[in-house]
């Protein structure tokens, strides 16, 4: 009896690349690669252009008390317009892209994602006199208000800004901005949450709040929390909103409400580079050096986040 043999495994010929392919392969890795080395130039450019002001004594700084007392109080302004901001966004994006996606009809939907979406298209120049002509007047009732009854809270110890121009009024005004990237960000990953489990929860007589809280909103927390921080990173790099509304200029102060508000590192930069030389030009690219690193590790961590959502796996 002869042995049969058996059949071989067919041999798998390698996939043949296209030119198209390979070109767009190419132009690809060139272009992540080119993203790369501009990063690298910004960065080599700021810190070579900071050293002068890094090493320099410190009466040669601007104010005469150093390096780190002049660029203190800008981390401290940019800090708390940007938190601020983040604090009043972050909630009210999230409920807008809920009802966006799971309560308002579908027309109604289409248009309010349209119109807040077209919220990220305005300048900020018309951010910042919108902020100075509309939202600083009638803000003004609600200062001397906090004042005479939050008082004793740091953040509304008095006395009371006369203009409204306080970083009470910029943290409101950077929220507006940074609306649209949080919302939208928020409605793409709500939208996408695993059907079945949607379905799953409404299946076990759970109401539509009680499936978004058990269903959607644990998927999307990530997606969420990405969001966040790149509307953090907005609002601390924003310039021109902040120079025109904030009535900065003052020191180390966490005051929210006052005149006397610490400025933010971007409009510093802004208002006073045209009128700069020598030493003072390297303090403000040092004081830029330090926003660089500030935006780049938000950024970073935004992306940590989102790449760690790419790992959940669900139901579809």
């Amino acid at each position: 009896m002869t042995a049969t043999k058996a059949p071989s495994e067919p041999t798998q010929k390698p996939a043949v690349r296209r030119p198209g392919d390979r070109i767009f392969a190419g132009t690809a890795k060139a272009s992540g690669i080119l993203i790369l080395l501009v990063l690298a130039g910004v960065a080599a450019f700021l810190i070579g252009e900071a050293i002068p002001a890094l090493t320099a004594p410190a009466e040669e700084i601007p104010g005469g008390e150093g390096l780190a007392a002049y660029i203190g109080p800008l981390i401290l302004g940019t800090l708390m317009g940007a938190l601020l901001a983040l604090l009043v966004a972050t909630p009210l994006a999230v409920a807008i892209a809920l009802y966006v996606t799971y309560y308002a009809p579908r027309r109604i939907a289409a248009a309010m994602g349209y119109v807040i979406d077209l919220l990220a298209a305005i300048p900020s120049v018309v951010y910042g006199f919108w902020g100075l002509a509309v939202l600083a007047p009638a803000l003004r009732p609600f200062h001397t208000w906090a004042a005479d009854t939050l008082g004793f809270i740091p953040f509304f110890a008095g006395p009371a800004s006369s203009t409204g121009r306080t970083m009470f009024t910029v943290g409101l005004v950077l929220a507006v901005m940074i609306l649209p990237i949080i919302s939208a960000i928020s409605r793409e990953v709500f939208s996408q949450a695993p059907a079945l489990h949607r379905e799953a929860a409404l299946a076990l007589g759970a109401t539509r709040w009680e499936m978004i809280r058990m269903a959607v909103l644990p998927y999307g927390k990530s997606g969420v929390i990405a969001g966040a921080m790149l509307g953090l990173g907005r609002a601390l790099g924003e310039t021109m909103a902040v120079a025109i509304v904030l009535s900065g200029g003052a020191g180390a102060t966490l005051t929210l409400i006052s005149s006397a508000n610490p400025s933010t590192i971007a409009s510093n930069i802004a208002l006073k580079f045209p009128e700069a030389t020598g030493i003072d030009v390297n303090t403000l690219i040092a004081s830029g050096l330090v926003l660089f690193v500030i935006t780049l590790g938000v950024n970073m961590l935004a992306r940590w986040v989102v790449n760690r959502r790419a790992d959940f796996s669900g139901a579809n």
